[in-house]
């Protein structure tokens, strides 16, 4: 099944703000910092602690969350993206290469070190889209 959920940028306050939604809203919350992951080499040492991907899940609620910021740096705004995790590799094929038509590629389609097919397009409207399937989570 195809699902769509936020994805906010905190701008360096992400667990701060991921540990107040838990806090107030419940959940199951995770957090994978940015110096526990690949990107740990391609960040400066001061990101090491930021949240390169958080996740707050609550039956059919998911709200998740990062410290990266785009490559045009951070702007109030261009904070939230919209995820999709594709039921198939057609799929998000089919979307990557429709949605970005017009628009531009953010992140080039490719196998991610979590074990996921990913691509991140802006649409001709300049919504974000985050493109994802992990076909060990087919249904």
């Amino acid at each position: 099944m195809t699902t769509v959920n936020a994805y906010v940028n905190y701008n360096g306050r992400c667990q701060e703000a991921m540990n107040f939604y838990k806090e107030n809203l419940g959940g199951e919350l995770n957090i994978m910092l940015v110096g526990d992951t690949p990107l740990k080499e391609m960040c400066p040492p001061s990101m090491e602690n930021q949240v390169a991907h958080s996740m707050l899940v609550k039956g059919s609620f998911v709200l998740m969350g990062t410290d990266m910021t785009p490559p045009e740096g951070y702007t109030k705004g261009n904070d939230i993206a919209l995820s999709v995790n594709c039921s198939s590799e057609e799929e998000i094929n089919d979307f990557y290469n429709k949605l970005s038509a017009g628009g531009k590629i953010i992140d080039p389609m490719k196998q991610q070190f979590w074990g996921a097919l990913f691509g991140v397009v802006a649409d001709k409207f300049g919504i974000v889209w985050m493109l994802n399937f992990d076909k060990n989570m087919q249904q």
